[in-house]
């Protein structure tokens, strides 16, 4: 019997159910997410939602209006235990797999960038234009993955807090990340983040992120790891 007949045989013969398990499904969302500085997408469900505002009130748990370093560790602590689905202690490949097909697919880098709730697709001749104009003055690409719907330039937030770079974030690792991204947005060191500040904050990255211009010779860094 021929090879490749032989093949197609097996492959006809293979029950539905192998087919199924090796399928992969993304599940797509209409309107662009908050993405938390640990990761964690928070979805708008109308044009009026502020997803911002869902991230913080979370985080302000004693609802004083502010955020401080011990709040955002525990917020973060408890997204990690969603994340850690094993209960290991750790964020294994096959957990942050999870997170970037499942939990978060807004952060692939190949998938296109979602607008914000009621926001309108300019027309294509508008669009193609300002493309042609970003790439004759020499900016580069807008941020990437997790960066277009966050506060922080961090195109996998997760990954990123894998300081040794096992493949594997511990509990202590996403903790200290907490701390390190809070002193990030924390800009006048007063050790309290408040919903203004960062809401002024977000704006002005995403307007960064459209003017970026790298100089002669200078490599394009980004805060944390690609995916």
């Amino acid at each position: 019997m021929a090879p490749l007949l032989l093949i197609a045989l097996t492959l006809a013969a293979a029950p539905p159910e192998a087919a199924d398990e090796d399928r992969i499904v993304v599940t797509g969302h209409a309107w662009a997410p908050f993405i938390s500085p640990m990761g964690e997408p928070f979805r708008a469900h109308s044009p009026t939602d502020n997803t911002l505002a869902k991230w913080f009130r979370q985080s302000d748990r004693n609802h004083d209006g502010v955020v401080t370093l011990d709040e955002m560790k525990a917020d973060a602590d408890r997204f990690f235990a969603l994340l850690d689905s094993s209960g290991d202690g750790s964020i294994d490949p096959d957990e942050l797999n999870h997170y970037e097909w499942e939990v978060a697919p807004d952060i692939q880098l190949g998938s296109r960038t979602r607008r914000p709730p009621g926001a309108v697709r300019p027309p294509a001749e508008i669009t193609a234009k300002r493309e042609k104009r970003n790439r004759d003055d020499g900016l580069v690409e807008p941020v990437q993955g997790a960066g277009r719907y966050a506060l922080l330039d961090m195109p996998q937030p997760v990954a990123a807090a894998d300081a040794n770079f096992d493949r594997s974030i511990t509990a202590a690792e996403f903790r200290n990340a907490a701390t390190y991204r809070f002193q990030l947005l924390d800009g006048t060191r007063s050790g309290r983040l408040t919903l203004p500040a960062l809401e002024q904050q977000l704006a002005e990255a995403q307007v960064k992120a459209r003017k970026r211009k790298l100089r002669k010779g200078e490599t394009d860094v980004r805060i944390g790891n690609p995916l």
